[in-house]
């Protein structure tokens, strides 16, 4: 029974938490909990399983809080691969993207995981009081703040899915070919570049702002050393991440990046996030992707 509700609770916990370490810890506590229940008293277990993992992983949000707040740099989510299934989903991609994990991180804990039971999961209010111990007052407060900043923060007439990957593809392909002209064409003039090293390797610590500057930033990717690796020996690919198309780049060995982009109603590109803290690429490296899906 547990298992077939796994990817259920990885999908709850990896939206509450934006990593998949701290989402896979939650689903193993929720194992636990699990494994000592008295069964014979659970009428709904997907219910059950899911105020669980909801519980543990908001308790797990609010202990690692500080640790976000004095971060080096720009702290961006774990980025995860994602499964076609998802991807399709239109709902599902976008409640997954970093754009949308970047907008929650800016919400409080239990604004977040009240956020994404309710609007992603479609639990009633009553369900989520049960699940984040609180009273159904206080969850319907936190909702309609949650709701109002993510709606502040988070446009929802972004571009279609096909109008994404049209523009990745074409981004991926000037980035490759250094082609700066190319570049600026697919970019927003005020686009923002979020790099996150966490201080392990060199990143920009503020946010890179303005499509030349951003252009220039790319276009050197194949003429430049990084951490270590000559050009000749970077490889970059096109993948699924967080449900939507994005660029893995690796060298002998190891993953050293992933680029993700957000793509605005005009078809440019408005924001780029890119992860390179090595902390925070052990789930792409694996190579596992995971169904994210909300049912």
């Amino acid at each position: 029974m547990f298992n077939q509700h796994r990817n259920l609770l990885f999908s709850v916990a990896y939206r509450v938490l934006g990593t998949a370490a701290d989402a896979e810890d939650a689903v193993q506590d929720a194992w636990i909990k699990w494994s000592a229940a008295d069964r014979s008293q659970v009428a709904d277990p997907k219910a059950y399983l899911t105020r669980i993992v909801s519980n543990v992983a908001l308790a797990r949000l609010r202990s690692t809080r500080h640790k976000r707040e004095t971060y080096v740099g720009p702290w961006l989510p774990e980025p995860i691969l994602t499964i076609g299934d998802t991807a399709e989903t239109v709902a599902d991609a976008e409640s997954v993207s970093m754009a949308m994990l970047v907008v929650l991180e800016t919400l409080s804990p239990l604004e977040r995981a009240v956020f994404v039971l309710r609007e992603v999961f479609d639990f009633s209010h009553a369900e989520i009081a049960e699940a984040v111990e609180r009273s159904e007052a206080a969850v319907r407060q936190a909702a309609h703040r949650a709701r109002e900043h993510v709606r502040a923060r988070r446009p929802r007439f972004t571009a279609d899915r096909a109008r994404q990957r049209e523009v990745t593809e074409r981004f991926f392909a000037a980035a490759t070919g250094g082609d700066v002209n190319a570049l600026m064409e697919l970019l927003s003039p005020d686009v923002t570049l979020w790099t996150d090293g966490g201080g392990k390797v060199r990143q920009a610590l503020r946010p890179v702002v303005g499509a030349s500057t951003v252009a220039a930033w790319f276009a050197a990717i194949g003429s430049v050393t990084y951490q270590g690796i000559e050009p000749a020996d970077m490889n970059a690919e096109l993948v699924e991440i967080n449900g939507g198309l994005g660029v893995v780049f690796s060298g002998p060995g190891r993953v050293v990046a992933t680029v993700t982009f957000d793509v605005d109603s005009d078809g440019r590109i408005a924001a780029i996030h890119n992860v390179a803290n090595p902390d925070k690429l052990q789930a792409v490296a694996t190579g596992t992707a995971h169904d994210v899906g909300t049912l």
